[in-house]
């Protein structure tokens, strides 16, 4: 059995860790409205890009070519894997490496390439064995446009020049701080998008092909920016509910070492008055 001693300090112990989750989980909610108001603000402008792509795939343009539309037999997948720089944030990290490993599969390393963000899915997936060919870290719960359009690039540029013949995004969707959903998404070939209803006339100059031109590389940086907002408020918002949940944790084992504490006081008062009454007793 515990000494009082010993109790004590574990009750001290354990109220320095609830401090510490205490805090955690007040920057990680301040950082998750940010992240969210970052993720919110950035959907309309992908939006609308989408909708204008639509819009000039709708009109007359059987002749254009581009390889960003065009789709070709699979050889070797990309997989960019967007993850946590640390750790603390529940099964936010595992489901992230969860999904990347059951879309990659059975493939052999010469029929895919990883490019990672995040200190946690590289080293994950380095100590499986998993070859990365470029990781990138230091902004998971803070990405930056300028961070997408360097890892859009490099994609990019494997793609254009058939190292690679598809990318897909693995990234957590941001529902609530309660739920963030891990999900793979092909990024490239782009999809030739549907038709839809003209609700807008729209006069492109000095030619839709060459607005498709630009808009294309644009869109999927756009795309690859929101998957890193999503991950960004996922991974904060995982934060948050560990820290909350460790929190109250602590809260419940602090209570219960107290009452086990209080328990022991009162045991040993009613020995060491047990003690003086037969001390007096035996004096009479």
């Amino acid at each position: 059995m515990a000494s009082a001693q010993d109790l004590r300090k574990r009750i001290k112990s354990v109220t320095n860790t609830q401090q510490i989750t205490k805090a955690m989980k007040m920057v990680a909610s301040a950082r998750l409205r940010r992240a969210q108001a970052k993720a919110d603000a950035t959907r309309p402008y992908a939006e609308k890009i989408g909708q204008i792509l639509r819009h000039i795939s709708s009109s007359d343009l059987q002749d254009y070519v581009s390889p960003l539309l065009e789709t070709r037999p699979v050889k070797r997948t990309c997989y960019i894997v967007i993850g946590a720089d640390k750790g603390l944030a529940g099964a936010y990290s595992s489901n992230v490496l969860k999904m990347a490993i059951e879309q990659i599969g059975q493939k052999t390393p010469d029929e895919y390439c990883i490019i990672t963000t995040g200190r946690k899915p590289k080293d994950s997936l380095k100590s499986r064995h998993y070859h990365i060919d470029k990781s990138y870290s230091g902004f998971s719960d803070k990405p930056s446009y300028e961070h997408s359009r360097s890892i859009m690039e490099h994609a990019l540029s494997m793609y254009e020049s058939h190292e690679v013949d598809e990318v897909i995004m693995i990234y957590t969707r941001f529902v609530n701080s309660m739920t963030q959903i891990a999900q793979a998404e092909r990024i490239l070939p782009l999809e030739q998008p549907d038709d839809e209803v003209k609700g807008e006339e729209y006069e492109f100059m000095p030619d839709p092909a060459s607005v498709l031109d630009a808009l294309l590389p644009k869109y999927l940086e756009i795309t690859l920016y929101n998957g890193l907002l999503q991950a960004a408020a996922s991974e904060l918002g995982a934060r948050m509910t560990a820290m909350t949940s460790a929190t109250d944790n602590a809260g419940e084992l602090i209570s219960s070492l107290g009452l086990e504490y209080n328990k022991l006081r009162q045991s040993s008062i009613t020995n060491e008055i047990s003690e003086i009454v037969g001390g007096a007793n035996a004096l009479q």
